[in-house]
Parts: C-alpha cells; sequence; structure tokens
C-alpha cells in the first residue's frame, strides 16, 4: 500500500516538474514572453560581456557590477560546454540541467528512511514561481552544489567541506552551511578549499578578489527590507532618487547610508544570534545542519541591503532539503517561503514598475514578501532553538516540612 502510495507521488512530481520546466524554459527561450521586461537580458548582456573578458585570462577589473568571488568565473565561462549552442541557449540548457541535479539528489534523499518526498515537492513547486528568473541567473548552479554538501554531510564529511568551499567560492552564501556542523574534518575541508582555490585564481587570472572594493558606495536595493523606508518616505516628499547603481535598482540619497548601515548592523545581531545559538546549541540531530542552515540563510536574506529575486532560489533549496527529514519542524517556515515566492515574481518581474515608482500596489507587494521572510525567519529560528537548546532547569524548592523538622530539632 505504501508502495504504491510512493509511486503515485513520484508520477505526480515528475510530471509537475516537467510541465513546469517546459514552461520555464519556453520562457527564457523567448517562445512566449513572460510580463514585466525581459529577465534574461542579464544573461546575453552583462554575463556575456564577463565571459568575453574572462576569455582572455582576466576578471573584469573595472566592471563594478561583478561583485562575485572568483569561482563564479566557472559559472559564467560553463557555456562553453555547449558551443553548438549560443551563449544565452548554452546558459539556460545549464540551468536546466542544475535543476535536474537539485531533484535528483531531493529523490535519492526523500526515498531513504526516515526522509520523505515532500522536499522534492518544496522544490518542484517553489522555482516555478519565481519564474524565468531562475533559469536568467546562476543561483540555480549554486544552490545545486549547497543541496550535495547538506546531503553529503553525514557520510561524507570532507566531501561536504569541499562542496561548501566550492559554494563559498561561487557565491559566497554556501558558507553558512558550516554554523550547524560539528564535524572538525568538514570545516577543514571547506577551508582548505577555499585557500586552494583562492590562491589559484590569485595566480592563474589577474583581479581574482577586486571585486571586494566594488560594493562601497552601495545604496539601498529597491526590494530590501530597508528600502520600505524610503517607499513610504517618498510618499511624503523624500528627495532621493531611485538610480541603477552596482547592477541593481537601488534608493540614493539622504539617509539611505544610515538605513544601509542599520541593515548591516541587523546582519551582524543575526549572526550574534547563530553563535550564540551554536554555543547553546547540546542536541544534535540527522536534520540539525540542514535546519541551522535554512535559519542562516533566511536570517542573511531578510536582513541584506539587497533581496534580489534569485535570492529566493537559495532559500527554495534549503527548505526543500530541510523538508525531506521527516523530523525536521522547518514546514511551516518552509510555506512561507513557497508563498514569499510567489509574491516576488508578482513584484519582479511582473509589477516591478510599480516597485521602482513606489506605486500602492508596489508597497504593498513590497510589505508582503518582506513580512513573509521576517516571519519565516522568526518561526525558523525559534524552532531550532527549542529543538536543539535544552531548557534550564529550575532549581529544586527545598522541601518545606524537612525545613520546619530541621529548625525545631536545633531549638
Amino acid at each position: 500500500m505504501e508502495t504504491t502510495a510512493v509511486r503515485r507521488s513520484l508520477t505526480g512530481l515528475l510530471l509537475t516538474w516537467g510541465v513546469t520546466r517546459l514552461l520555464l524554459l519556453l520562457f527564457v527561450f523567448k517562445v512566449f514572453l513572460f510580463p514585466g521586461p525581459d529577465v534574461t537580458s542579464d544573461v546575453s548582456v552583462i554575463y556575456q560581456g564577463w565571459y568575453d573578458v574572462l576569455r582572455t585570462g582576466t576578471f573584469p577589473l573595472d566592471d563594478v557590477t561583478w561583485q562575485y568571488p572568483p569561482a563564479a568565473a566557472l559559472a559564467i565561462l560553463s557555456p562553453a560546454l555547449l558551443p553548438f549552442l549560443g551563449y544565452a541557449q548554452a546558459f539556460f540548457v545549464l540551468a536546466f540541467v542544475a535543476d535536474l541535479v537539485v531533484l535528483s539528489l531531493l529523490l535519492y534523499a526523500g526515498l531513504r528512511p526516515g526522509r520523505q518526498l515532500r522536499g522534492a515537492w518544496v522544490w518542484v513547486v517553489g522555482v516555478p514561481l519565481l519564474g524565468p528568473t531562475v533559469y536568467a541567473r546562476y543561483d540555480v548552479m549554486v544552490t545545486a552544489v549547497a543541496v550535495a554538501a547538506v546531503f553529503a554531510a553525514a557520510r561524507h564529511p570532507r566531501v561536504a567541506g569541499a562542496l561548501v568551499g566550492l559554494g563559498a567560492m561561487l557565491k559566497v552564501w554556501p558558507a553558512l552551511l558550516l554554523v550547524g556542523v560539528r564535524a572538525r574534518n568538514t570545516w577543514v575541508s571547506a577551508v582548505a578549499t577555499v585557500v586552494a582555490l583562492a590562491g589559484l585564481f590569485a595566480v592563474a587570472m589577474p583581479g581574482a578578489f577586486a571585486f571586494l572594493t566594488f560594493q562601497r558606495d552601495r545604496g539601498t536595493e529597491v526590494e530590501s527590507l530597508g528600502s520600505l523606508v524610503f517607499h513610504v518616505a517618498r510618499q511624503y516628499g523624500w528627495d532621493g532618487a531611485v538610480l541603477l547603481n552596482y547592477g541593481s535598482v537601488e534608493f540614493l540619497g539622504p539617509w539611505v547610508n544610515i538605513v544601509s548601515t542599520a541593515a548591516l548592523g541587523l546582519t551582524g545581531m543575526a549572526f550574534g544570534w547563530l553563535l550564540l545559538w551554536r554555543i547553546a546549541a547540546t542536541r544534535f540531530e540527522a536534520h540539525t545542519m540542514a535546519d541551522a542552515a535554512f535559519v542562516a540563510v533566511l536570517m542573511f536574506t531578510t536582513t541584506s541591503r539587497v533581496i534580489s529575486p534569485q535570492y529566493m532560489v537559495w532559500l527554495v533549496g534549503m527548505a526543500a532539503v530541510c523538508v525531506c527529514f521527516r523530523a525536521s519542524r522547518m514546514g511551516l517556515p518552509a510555506v512561507l517561503v513557497l508563498v514569499a515566492c510567489f509574491v516576488t515574481v508578482l513584484e519582479f518581474p511582473i509589477w516591478f514598475g510599480d516597485v521602482v515608482g513606489s506605486t500602492p500596489l508596489g508597497i504593498t507587494l513590497l510589505f508582503v514578501r518582506n513580512g513573509l521572510l521576517v516571519l519565516a525567519t522568526v518561526l525558523a529560528a525559534r524552532r531550532l532553538w527549542l529543538a536543539t537548546v535544552p531548557k534550564p532547569v529550575p532549581a529544586p524548592v527545598p522541601d518545606q516540612a524537612a525545613r520546619a523538622k530541621k529548625a525545631s530539632a536545633s531549638s
């Protein structure tokens, strides 16, 4: 009976994945046009421009929009693996392959004892909710590396560490997976991989770490949590501007530096909470690493000065890994992330003009999406704490009768 139910679930899951991914491919290949601005232009213009520079053996030294660790060059250069396709077409195909890799990992994990297929369902449903943006950014490739790292941690800690190191050199955030890792060899492997890759790129390609100085004058991106201050302030005459800055649409003007600093402060507080949790936690189970990684990525994303739509791919991937474990308590935060994905595709790209223009519709969408992320972050952090940190044991209350007896004896 159970086997039949699993087969039906697998059939429905694979059918849903096939239909939704076909639609995504039809959108990025422009067989159908998705509402809003063209999300594929980043690949055909920006990524391909970087590709032309990287092929010469150097990083984009004078391009402030290049803000990624050096291993990101591997993702940008990856379309060279399919020379029979144009750059953009090859990139979309490789993004599709990365999507398939994540699904395969979740299916393999979900069919093992103590696991479930709900994690795969989270991925199958969550990705299309974000629209064609998923296949037009390299974040799905990074997410595949991160998902593989979490699943490898239990049996192959050194491999997991190497994957975390690779992911961190692709786009930094996979380093957060180490928050819930206790195995020393995983940490050592991760650090060794980062050092090896950093050294290799530093020697082989000039400008490998130029990106570190390219974000000093960033504003507050129009989709971030802090941006809500300025969306509301514009209704009352705030005289700042909305400009394309460092590759994203940002608020620039009075008080922006204060809000941006506050966002960095919130991120610092989030990391402080994670450190406190790590010190206090004593109950570590098979799913704890995944839960802790999900919480850490939620905190990093929600408090960031920039919440680009592709960041949601990270959250969907980490949520899917958590829900693979039957014992995980991250089900509700995962559902909140999925709802936030749907609202995200509404604010970008469908009604992005309203977001940039701070119309009532644009502001409402941002309040709802960012509110869902805040709620998911708080709930996930609370559940992680309750599941792993023991409650303080109250001091025993002395027996009143014993105290009275002792007092009478002494008198």
